[in-house]
């Protein structure tokens, strides 16, 4: 398929000037050719690429391919994130943006004008492949142009699983090679070349190394406003920062269990990944990685979570953590509220939460291999905090 563009040139004195400086033949119009071999896609795809750098006719191929327009958003800058999908049942807009890599509570209840680029990438790609009707093909331009590249790979592999669980189709149109791994396209296509490349099989993820660094309890500031429930951190807790190509992707702060409860326990008290670096499944790769160090010490490590996405990880994890208690009883909970409520609502008690808890034990293997944790230093504090606050 060959897409034939013509336009018309109003000449001018500007036009002039460029014909007589670079001795050009003046011209009346504008004629550009661009190859589209794309009658040979496979027959069951979800994701494909059309690759090429700038000017190279990536958009003007999937407008004239698969005639539609790009897909777009529109964000109400005085709603909250969340509330901009609702066209959705809560739960769903919930779900999608998770499946997005973007399950940072505190971010869904910000207006989309105060989240970091990452996230606003996020989520626009979010609102566009939601908001697609049944059947069709969603078009992506100058996917990831604008975020960081490391945030970039992590997007992708959330976007391609999210594609591939709900068996749409995406088209995106980028100039960056970096990403294939984590995309996995079952196609790719480059104007340069006139190429079509079919994936014969999928390629697998590169592996996500971390750093482990021992810190000061003062690195907690740098991850706190995104912890789902609380910003509040005990004091007692050992800290750990987790890098990732030497940017800080997560924290973990752990704590002894109460004396008289178990021996040799310790329990997960905060844990927060990153929302550009979600997705990625890297809040339950470090969860197995201190679990498996404990029990090499011979403790043992405990979590209590009431986060959704958390609980899926947990399941996924069945062989590493055992669920040992779930707490749901949201009637008895709503009786005792009402019971509050009953009793004045001035008095000072607060209400109850309504949400499901649940409690998970480590059961795995324990670490076999010496880890490397990087003991504390100031410099390197001084520069996981530059970092960090770059970012934002």
């Amino acid at each position: 398929m060959k897409i034939n563009l013509k336009h018309n040139i109003l000449n001018d004195k500007y036009t002039e000037y460029v014909y007589e400086a670079f001795d050009i033949q003046n011209k009346t119009e504008s004629n550009v050719t661009i190859e589209a071999n794309l009658e040979h896609l496979p027959k069951d795809w979800n994701i494909g690429v059309v690759y090429g750098g700038s000017g190279t006719g990536k958009t003007t191929i999937l407008k004239n391919f698969f005639k539609k327009e790009m897909n777009t958003y529109n964000f109400d800058y005085k709603k909250s994130l969340i509330s901009n999908f609702d066209w959705l049942q809560p739960k769903d807009a919930t779900f999608l943006l998770s499946s997005m890599g973007l399950s940072s509570v505190p971010t869904w209840l910000r207006p989309f004008h105060t989240l970091s680029n990452g996230e606003q990438y996020r989520a626009s790609l979010a609102y566009m492949v939601g908001k697609a009707k049944e059947n069709e093909v969603i078009l992506i331009d100058e996917y990831t142009s604008v975020v960081d590249r490391d945030v970039a790979k992590a997007m992708s592999n959330a976007l391609q699983k999210y594609i591939r669980r709900t068996n749409k189709k995406i088209v995106l149109a980028s100039c960056h090679f970096d990403i294939m791994d984590w995309l996995q396209p079952d196609w790719i296509y480059s104007p340069q070349k006139g190429r079509l490349e079919i994936a014969s099989s999928r390629r697998q993820r590169p592996e996500i190394e971390l750093q482990i660094f021992r810190c000061r309890y003062e690195t907690w500031n740098l991850f706190k406003h995104h912890h789902y429930l609380t910003q509040d951190l005990n004091k007692a807790a050992k800290c750990f920062s987790m890098l990732f190509n030497e940017k800080p992707v997560a924290f973990i702060g752990v704590l002894p269990m109460p004396s008289g409860t178990i021996q040799n326990a310790f329990r997960v008290s905060r844990l927060v990944v990153l929302p550009d670096f979600q997705g990625l499944g890297i809040g339950i790769k470090i969860l197995n990685i201190f679990g498996s160090m404990y029990k090499k010490d011979n403790k043992t490590l405990y979590i209590k979570t009431s986060n959704p996405s958390l609980f899926k990880g947990m399941l996924r994890n069945e062989l590493n953590w055992k669920l040992i208690n779930e707490s749901n009883d949201i009637d008895r909970i709503k009786k005792s509220n009402q019971k509050i409520i009953e009793q004045g609502k001035d008095n000072g008690i607060k209400l109850i939460k309504e949400s499901i808890t649940k409690s998970y034990k480590y059961i795995g293997e324990e670490y076999k291999d010496n880890i490397d944790i990087l003991v504390f230093n100031a410099d390197a504090y001084k520069e996981v905090a530059q970092n960090q606050i770059s970012m934002f």
